[in-house]
């Protein structure tokens, strides 16, 4: 009885793709919707080789304004993500369209495009997510270490980093 439930929900649900990924669609652009985060910005996930053209037909399709640029880890052994959160700002709009891109990157090649020359803001945003996760953002103009010293050993915010027992800090004078 349970099972004949679920299917009777899979087939009345309304699968629902937001404005922004039926426009990619209709222009052939190759991506995945992941649905509506929490707060309900649709979010889409694109593979690396296709970011640098999405952002560039993103940016020309009205989303001038890069909120943030992060990154995060999926867990030990997952995935490390780099993540755009993106916003259309028009004349008198009360709530802007936004949209939030996601590139899964894997741990032994986390090599991602910068979308630097797209969006100016990707500067520290890139440089920070390369610090913590270690994601290299291929095409930045000046990609090195912004909170940690440039002798650290690791990527602090990863989740499989082991904490090193001793570092030395060296005298500021």
């Amino acid at each position: 009885m349970a099972e004949e439930n679920k299917e009777e929900q899979q087939e009345g649900a309304i699968a629902t793709t937001s404005k922004v990924s039926e426009w990619l669609n209709q222009n052939n652009f190759a991506h995945e919707s992941l649905g509506p985060d929490h707060q309900g910005v649709p979010m889409i996930k694109v593979e690396r080789d296709y970011l640098i053209p999405i952002a560039t037909a993103l940016y020309a399709y009205g989303f001038t304004y890069m909120m943030c640029q992060c990154g995060y880890d999926d867990g030990p052994g997952s995935a490390l993500v780099s993540c755009y959160h993106l916003a259309k700002i028009d004349d008198n709009a009360d709530r802007p369209e936004e949209v939030r891109v996601k590139v899964f990157l894997p741990r032994e090649d986390p090599t991602c495009p910068s979308v630097y020359w797209i969006w100016k803001s990707a500067d520290w945003q890139e440089r920070e997510t390369y610090d913590m996760y270690g994601i290299v953002y291929e095409g930045h103009p000046n990609l090195k270490r912004i909170l940690m010293p440039e002798d650290w050993v690791g990527w602090p915010m990863r989740k499989d980093y082991v904490t090193p027992d001793f570092y030395e800090l060296q005298d500021a004078y």
